[in-house]
C-alpha cells in the first residue's frame, strides 16, 4: 500500500516538475511482452540471459570509495571541438555513419537514414534543471537532420530515451520508432500516436525500405522511475544495408551473445560500442573499453568505433578516459578503430578519423 502510495506521489512530483516516470504497459503490450522469452514471469519484469545485477557483488565499498576520490576532469574545461555533419551527396552505395555525440548516431547507407537513441537536450535527466549536462553543443539541430527514416531506441534510460527529442522528432520526421517491448508504452503516454510506433523483441526483424532493421541481444536494464526496473526490455540494434552491415551496442556489460549476433547478421562494416560511464563495480551492465574490445573480438566487424562518451559525465572518470583507453587497447592489438569528433562522420574504407582530437581539451 505504501509502495502505491509513494509510487504515485513522486509521480505527480515528476509531472509537477516537467518530467514523468513514462507510461505503464498493459493490455495487449503487456501480454505480448509476458510471451518473451526474456520476460520473468515470477519476478514479472525483464531479464538478462545470464543473471545481472547493477552492482557486481563484493565491489559496493569500491564503488563508495570511488565516489569521494572522482577524478580532476570529469568535465571538459572547453567546449569540444564539433563539426557540422555532412549529409548531402552521399552515395546510396556508400555507408555514412555520423556521430553526434554520447550514442545519438546517424547511419547512411541505401539512400535512407535511420537515427540511433537522439538526445539533443540540455541534460539527460527526466528534468532540465538538474542532472548532467553537455559537454557541447548538438552538432546539428533536429531541423536541420536529413530526412529520416527510422529512429531507433536501444532503452528507455534518460541518457538514450530524451523525451524532448523524440516530441520534435515526430513533428519533424514521418520517421517510424523502433522500440523494445514495452517502450512505447512511454511514447504514447507522451502523445506519441500509436502507429509511429513498432515494438521488438530480441531477433525480431522489420524492413524499412531497402534496409532491413533487427532487435539483438544486450546486457543491461531499464527503468525511468524509482519502482520500474526492467519493466521495459533493452536492446542492441543490427542495421542491414544492400550493401552494408552495422552493429550498434546500446549500452551493455559483455556477455557470449556477441559471436551469435555476428554469426546472425555480420559480417559487419563497423561495430559501435560503448565505452563511457564504465567501472568494474558496473561491469555487468557497462562493457568500458577494455570489455567493448573483447565484444569486437568476439565479432566478425571491419571497424570499431566507440560510443556513449565524450558528452555527458555519467561515470567516476576523467572524460577523456574512455576514449583514451579505447585508443590505446585497439592501437596496441593493431585493429581497425574510428573515434569521430562531434559532428564528424566516418565511411569505412573512405574516411576513417583516429585522431585523438580530446587530447587537446
Amino acid at each position: 500500500m505504501f509502495k502505491k502510495f509513494f509510487t504515485a506521489s513522486f509521480a505527480l512530483f515528476l509531472t509537477a516538475c516537467g518530467a514523468s516516470f513514462g507510461g505503464t504497459p498493459d493490455g495487449e503490450r503487456l501480454e505480448r511482452m509476458k510471451a518473451s522469452e526474456q520476460w520473468n514471469d515470477v519476478e514479472e519484469k525483464f531479464q538478462n540471459v545470464i543473471p545481472t545485477g547493477g552492482i557486481k557483488p563484493g565491489k559496493r565499498w569500491e564503488l563508495f570509495k570511488a565516489f569521494w576520490n572522482k577524478p580532476p576532469d570529469p568535465t571538459p574545461e572547453d567546449y569540444p571541438p564539433t563539426l557540422t555533419p555532412e549529409f548531402s551527396d552521399i552515395p546510396s552505395a556508400s555507408l555514412r555513419v555520423t556521430w553526434l555525440g554520447h550514442s545519438t548516431v546517424v547511419v547512411s547507407t541505401a539512400g535512407q537514414h535511420i537515427l540511433l537513441d537522439p538526445i539533443f537536450s540540455e541534460r539527460a535527466s527526466p528534468f532540465q534543471w538538474i542532472g548532467p549536462s553537455r559537454f557541447h553543443l548538438p552538432p546539428v539541430d533536429i531541423k536541420d537532420l536529413p530526412p529520416i527514416d527510422a529512429i531507433i531506441i536501444s532503452h528507455d534510460h534518460y541518457d538514450h530515451l530524451d523525451m524532448n527529442s523524440i516530441k520534435e522528432l515526430v513533428d519533424t520526421t514521418d520517421a517510424l520508432f523502433l522500440v523494445p517491448l514495452g517502450v512505447g508504452a512511454h511514447l504514447e503516454e507522451r502523445g506519441i500516436p500509436a502507429n509511429r510506433l513498432r515494438e521488438l523483441d530480441w531477433w525480431d526483424e522489420i524492413q524499412i525500405g531497402a534496409i532491413k532493421i533487427a532487435a539483438t541481444p544486450s546486457r543491461h536494464f531499464s527503468g525511468r522511475g524509482l519502482f520500474n526496473r526492467d519493466s521495459t526490455l533493452w536492446a542492441s540494434w543490427t542495421i542491414i544495408g544492400p550493401n552494408h552491415r552495422v552493429y550498434f551496442s546500446g549500452d551493455t556489460g559483455y556477455f557470449e551473445g556477441f559471436r551469435e549476433i555476428s554469426e546472425r547478421y555480420g559480417p559487419f562494416d563497423l561495430a559501435m560500442f560503448e565505452v563511457g560511464a564504465f567501472n568494474e563495480a558496473w561491469s555487468d551492465v557497462h562493457l568500458g573499453p577494455k570489455n567493448a574490445i573483447r565484444a569486437y573480438e568476439q565479432m566478425e566487424a571491419d571497424v570499431i568505433m566507440p560510443i556513449h562518451w565524450g558528452t555527458f559525465s555519467l561515470g567516476l572518470h576523467g572524460w577523456k578516459d574512455p576514449a583514451e583507453e579505447f585508443a590505446k587497447i585497439a592501437e596496441e592489438k593493431g585493429y581497425r578503430w574510428v573515434a569521430p569528433r562531434p559532428g564528424e562522420y566516418v565511411e569505412p574504407g573512405v574516411y576513417e578519423p583516429k585522431q585523438p582530437w580530446w587530447k587537446n581539451w
